[in-house]
């Protein structure tokens, strides 16, 4: 029975399990982040150029404020995420070492207490001191990383790396509105642009409900009409800021 059990928690039953999990669980985080990032990128652009190509502004001027809103938008996503990140990334280092501190200064402590969060698990005294020695020989911050935080150190992202692929996210989102707005037609500039935003903000709200395993219909119909109706009131009030100024 002790060995069964024991199989089912260290290293070399199941336990690659939660690794693998805790893997392609980060990968789907950032596949959301990006997806979200994406998103704003096309509505925030789009708002702006759909505003004032609404006022009947020029294509040099639609270049200019569709330039000034990828980047600033960028770069305010970028901040924020680099903020964010950075908050999260100081509690877990902070977590980590005062674990790594208690191991150093408290073992026989330390692994009475991964014994009992093993005990809460269900498992006899017997096999959680088992359980608990033998992964503290193999790896004891890890182990109560695990058990007590369900953290990894793995875990700790670069505030860096989130703040660069946050701002990639937004630019490539935002790189449609923009093209579109200044390269077709004046007289189906604005239009196409609606049409094209609303297809792409239908396949982000799309993905997104699929990497969140929700039904898809709802949330991509929901996403869609947001959009339509922030682009038609952006427009209503360049046109009407536009007639304004211009009488």
């Amino acid at each position: 029975m002790p060995d069964e059990l024991t199989a089912a928690d260290a290293p070399g039953g199941h336990a690659d399990e939660p690794h693998a999990t805790t893997g392609l669980s980060r990968q789907l985080n950032w596949l959301r982040a990006g997806v979200l990032g994406a998103n704003d990128g096309i509505v925030s652009v789009a708002a702006v150029v759909i505003g004032v190509a609404g006022a009947g502004a020029s294509t040099h001027t639609l270049v200019a404020s569709g330039t000034a809103a990828l980047v600033g938008g960028a770069l305010s996503m970028a901040l924020g995420e680099y903020v964010s990140v950075s908050s999260q990334r100081d509690a877990q280092t902070t977590l980590i070492a005062k674990e790594r501190a208690e191991l150093a200064e408290e073992p026989e402590a330390e692994l009475d207490e991964l014994t009992g969060l093993y005990q809460e698990r269900g498992l006899s005294y017997e096999t959680a001191r088992q359980v608990a020695v033998e992964l503290t020989a193999h790896d004891a911050l890890g182990a109560h990383l695990a058990a007590e935080l369900n953290l990894s150190e793995d875990d700790v992202v670069s505030a860096g790396q989130a703040a660069a692929a946050s701002a990639a996210a937004f630019l490539t989102g935002g790189l449609l509105p923009f093209l579109a707005i200044v390269l077709l037609p004046d007289a189906v500039r604005v239009p196409l642009t609606f049409v094209a935003v609303l297809l792409a903000l239908a396949v982000t709200g799309f993905a997104s409900a699929r990497f969140n395993s929700t039904p898809t219909l709802r949330p991509t119909l929901r996403l869609v009409v947001g959009g339509a109706v922030a682009l038609a009131a952006t427009f209503a009030i360049g046109s009407a800021l536009g007639t304004t100024v211009g009488g």
